[in-house]
């Protein structure tokens, strides 16, 4: 009895003491001001004016990382010249941790803090300024006051020369492009701001506006991209059967050379190659590219793991789930090009057949299950190193490949009455409409099951949790295809090394688990110099006239001091797939081969 009354207790303490932090948020007032006086230098200014300060002491934090982006990023490493004043007077604001400042705010209503925040960083995740144009990757821009993320806020872009236009999904105040408001900091967070000279144009989609801003110029038909984009977001509202935006920006970075895209709530920010457009390919990995980071509105942004969101800046977010939020919108990627007729039969049979390829030729697919592949981002897949390919395996591509198998399994045993999309409209629908919280892993495991109409906890034994082989043809089977390994019958000599080149000179980069080198003891970084005494000049013919089995002296530099290491020739295990329609479909094959594909009589 006694425990259910301080039980009890401590509830009621602990709702008094959340209703206390809100009403305090809501009667801060927080304003940004964000200027770039040297923008040239790489630098934005930010002023911040906090008022209805009603504590002795403030706490402003700066998140470490960036939701969508599992990698502790340190962005107060890029603050400098912070300080506080009030009523005129500069007032003490130690740093207390790595990044937080405290401000002593006894008998003081109202604090204006400044600093500036170093932009030099080109990726989609990270803020970068020059003299052309300023991108603000919000979470390593703005500080915000601790245990206040619901208070709300005023964002003012004073342009540098020659700026003219804003683009972000935050609203505009009073109309006003270069005025922002945000709700709350988890909205802020999630709304990085372009401003610029940016080429913006737009589309509609069953009333919700797209707007798409091109920055760096580039070879794109901006009519072609607005029936494409158009397509895609047609198709992927068809899965959870609505869109929830009014409004949503594509901020498109092109660069010489770019790639990569990281998702917000009603945004999104891609980078490209500015002269790639033209190129088929090109231009249908840029569309790739849209059609995943726009599902991402849906799978991860909404509907999402648990223990993503609330959001704790401060620390690492763990879950094992990426490979749902990741890996299944990775495999919709390529699903939805096909299902919006973009691409043919043949080119997603080609997408998946890469995905095969990229798995089965990793042998950290073997040592690293899927679960713990999406646990371990955070130490492992945005820290990569020579040997990541022997240890780990990635939750996109593993992800997309499970996506599917699972995809043809709820396709075959309903005969074609329920597909993926079901189950991700359903958990949408359940989830984030209905009980507006996260999933757990056994209530997404539960949606597959319903629709599956069987128990899979044999199927997440092997492929979630285990190391078991994925069995492709079991599932591409329910289809009425097969993958067949190309490379099955060959028997070519191998080192099992990775190499570039560089002034003329060869280096190991990569040692394959299992490999020749990786048994005789060839290292990254070592320089080869000669295969049996001969000189190497071509990396491509040093093992012309060799066979499996054969003993060949290597002679590298490590460490600039020569070394000759008998290595023995093992077999070239690369495997290479291909996708063919079996001899003879099925009527079910057929049936679970057109609702898979999309295809149309």
């Amino acid at each position: 009895m006694k425990t259910v009354k301080l039980t009890a207790l401590f509830f009621i303490l602990l709702f008094f003491m959340n209703a206390t932090i809100t009403q305090a948020a809501s009667a801060v007032k927080i304003a940004y001001t964000v200027t770039f006086p040297e923008a040239q230098a790489h630098y934005a200014d930010v002023e911040m004016n906090i008022s209805g300060i009603a504590q002795n002491t403030l706490d402003l934090k700066m998140p470490v990382w960036t939701p969508g982006s599992y990698l502790v990023r340190e962005f107060a490493k890029n603050v400098e010249s912070f300080s506080a004043s009030a009523n005129g007077k500069e007032i003490k604001s130690p740093k207390i941790n790595k990044n937080t400042w405290q401000i002593n705010t006894a008998g003081i209503s109202a604090v204006t803090v400044k600093y500036r925040v170093y932009c030099f960083e080109v990726s989609v995740r990270t803020s970068f300024v020059d003299a052309s144009h300023g991108f603000l990757s919000t979470t390593g821009i703005f500080i915000y006051p601790d245990k206040m993320l619901n208070a709300p806020s005023t964002i003012k872009i004073v342009p540098y020369k020659g700026w003219t236009t804003v683009s972000t999904s935050l609203d505009s105040v009073n109309g006003d492009t270069f005025t922002r408001y945000s709700p709350n900091f988890d909205i802020l967070f999630d709304s990085p701001i372009e401003v610029g000279t940016q080429d913006v144009f737009g589309f509609d989609v069953s009333g919700v506006k797209y707007e798409v801003c091109m920055v760096g110029g580039g070879n794109y038909d901006k009519e072609m991209l607005k029936i494409d984009m158009a397509k895609i977001v047609v198709q992927e509202t068809k899965v959870f059967g609505e869109n929830p935006n009014k409004r949503y920006v594509f901020i498109v970075h092109n660069y010489q050379r770019g790639g990569g895209g990281l998702e917000h709530l009603s945004s999104t920010t891609l980078g490209a190659s500015r002269d790639n457009y033209t190129n088929p390919t090109g231009y249908r990995n840029f569309l790739g590219l849209v059609a995943h980071e726009h599902f991402h509105l849906w799978n991860v942004k909404r509907l999402r793991p648990i223990v993503l969101g609330p959001f704790d800046y401060d620390n690492e977010n763990y879950t094992t789930d990426l490979w749902i939020a990741e890996g299944f919108t990775a495999y919709y990627q390529n699903l939805i090009l096909r299902h919006a007729q973009i691409t043919n039969p043949e080119t997603y049979l080609s997408a998946i057949t890469g995905e095969i390829n990229t798995i089965e030729n990793q042998p950290g697919a073997k040592v690293q299950p899927l679960a713990e592949a999406s646990f371990d981002a955070w130490i492992k897949s945005y820290r990569p190193n020579e040997n990541s390919a022997n240890t780990g395996i990635s939750y996109y591509d593993k992800g997309a490949m499970v996506g599917m198998l699972l995809d043809l399994e709820i396709i075959n045993d309903s005969k074609g009455k329920y597909a993926l999309d079901d189950v991700m409209k359903y958990m949408y629908d359940t989830y984030y409409k209905q009980k507006k919280r996260g999933y757990t892993d056994e209530e997404f495991k539960q949606a597959f099951e319903k629709f599956a109409g069987k128990n899979l906890d044999e199927f997440y034994k092997n492929y979630v949790y285990g190391l078991t082989q994925l069995d492709y043809n079991k599932y591409l089977a329910y289809a009425g295809y097969k993958a067949t390994d190309e490379a099955a019958g060959t028997n070519d000599p191998s080192l099992g090394i990775m190499t570039v080149e560089n002034n003329g000179k060869k280096y190991v980069i990569g040692v394959q688990r299992g490999g020749a080198g990786w048994v005789d003891g060839i290292n990254v970084n070592d320089e080869l110099t000669a295969i049996d005494g001969t000189p190497i000049t071509d990396m491509a013919s040093i093992l012309i006239g060799k066979k499996v089995g054969d003993k060949v002296s290597i002679t590298v530099i490590r460490d600039g001091l020569p070394l000759t290491l008998p290595v023995t020739l093992l077999r070239n295990n690369r495997l290479k797939y291909r996708i063919d329609s079996l001899p003879e479909v099925t009527p079910l094959q057929m049936v679970v081969r057109k609702k898979w594909m999309g295809l149309v009589d």
